[in-house]
């Protein structure tokens, strides 16, 4: 690992205008870092990563590096683009030990962060960095939210996640973990025991349905439900997948892996329209997952699923429709049918809470600086966004724990 890390850091052209740098939404200083790398100052690298990404060493393994960084490198138009990805992790995770932790905390200057996933744990270190009493409240008993539930260990190894809670805990960070804000304790008991200000990070837990017949039945399961702890299910040896995300490969994937034989995956559509990034799609082809494009579910039954060809008519505004083809009707046979179609934000918080506002998808609705329309009330990342990269969490969280500062000084 580390000569093909040093390899590919002396391949860096060192470009005066690094497109890798403006191809991530957080403007990773790729150029800055490898140069410290190779002159022996591979602290200072990491320093400069920490400091502009939180969960820089989260960021190397899972981001979509082939649109971004990578997919921007000059060397990548005409050769292979440098493994910035690899780079960035031999860094982050050197420096993830040397996180400084001692900072003076001042009591008065309390902020509660409701969630420990990538929005969370970004204004809990920014805040704390700058003495900010904190306490996180999470509703599982482990912190990292999608990071921890979602994301499967072969993709995002969990030690790191326990490394990040230790500097968490070591910088005077207090973490409530079982604690789901909204049945018991609400935002207004919050702000009754002195907390200045509510960031609101709670992510989106609710999995959509299909609306079909067979949705009850005892052999389907919801896609983020299953992640969360894969051991616990007994899928059999024949899979269906309804969808062709992310989150849809991680299912496909980790089914292989906990048994399954064959796993398929179903998609109304084409490849040319799947929404999981091409290099997920790729490693699950690898891992031997299959795909059934142009397939819509009709009924689930005990034994596998009915669906329809489909086809795609183009619309003149510009949004496809995809129809049923009359009579093309066929059956899947299957143990378990998992549906992965996406999720939706949980309620508890915004049915327990007077003034603050969701659009029309149930998200949180904030202004460009992360305020609700609560006062001392903040969110962003998922709950606000939908489901996005880690990355883009991170983008808007760093600018929301800057207004939280301001906000909290200014009272």
């Amino acid at each position: 690992m580390g000569e093909f890390v040093l390899s590919e850091a002396k391949r860096c052209l060192q470009c005066k205008k690094p497109l890798c740098k403006e191809g991530c939404p957080v403007s990773t200083p790729v150029n800055e870092i490898v140069k410290m790398l190779l002159e022996g100052q591979i602290e200072e690298a990491g320093e400069k990563l920490f400091k502009n990404n939180p969960l820089s060493i989260v960021c190397s393994l899972i981001c979509p590096h082939s649109k971004q960084c990578e997919g921007h490198c000059v060397l990548g138009k005409k050769g292979n683009a440098i493994q910035v990805s690899h780079i960035e992790n031999y860094i982050s995770d050197y420096y993830l030990n040397l996180i400084p932790t001692k900072y003076e905390i001042d009591k008065n200057k309390k902020v509660a962060i409701i969630g420990s996933g990538p929005a969370g744990i970004t204004i809990a270190f920014i805040l704390a960095s700058k003495g900010y009493d904190i306490t996180i409240f999470e509703a599982h008993d482990k912190i990292g939210g999608v990071l921890q539930y979602g994301i499967p260990e072969f993709r995002l190894p969990k030690e790191i996640l326990y490394k990040i809670k230790e500097k968490l805990l070591n910088m005077g960070i207090k973490i409530r973990p079982n604690t789901l804000i909204g049945p018991t304790i609400t935002i207004d008991d919050l702000f009754r025991d002195g907390y200045k200000a509510v960031f609101i990070g709670t992510g989106v837990w609710k999995p959509r349905g299909l609306s079909i017949k067979g949705e009850t039945l005892g052999n389907v399961h919801f896609a983020i439900d299953y992640l969360k702890n894969p051991d616990v299910y007994n899928l059999g040896k024949k899979v269906c997948i309804i969808g062709a995300g992310n989150v849809a490969m991680d299912v496909a994937r980790t089914a292989l892996r906990k048994g399954s034989r064959e796993v398929i995956v179903i998609f109304r559509a084409g490849e040319e329209h799947v929404e999981a990034d091409k290099v997920e799609v790729e490693y699950a082809k690898l891992d031997g997952v299959k795909f059934s494009y142009y397939s819509q579910p009709l009924e689930i039954i005990d034994n596998g699923i009915r669906v329809i060809k489909t086809e795609i008519k183009k619309a003149e505004d510009g949004i496809d429709t995809v129809y049923g083809i009359e009579g093309s009707e066929e059956f899947i046979e299957s143990d378990s049918v998992v549906i992965a179609i996406g999720q939706g934000p949980r309620t508890n918080i915004v049915s327990s809470t007077k003034g603050i506002e969701v659009n029309n998808r149930g998200l949180l609705a904030t202004d460009s600086t992360g305020k609700t329309s609560r006062e001392g009330v903040f969110a962003s990342g998922d709950v606000v966004t939908g489901a996005k990269t880690v990355v883009e969490a991170v983008k808007v969280s760093k600018l929301v724990a800057e207004e939280i500062d301001r906000y909290v000084n200014s009272l």
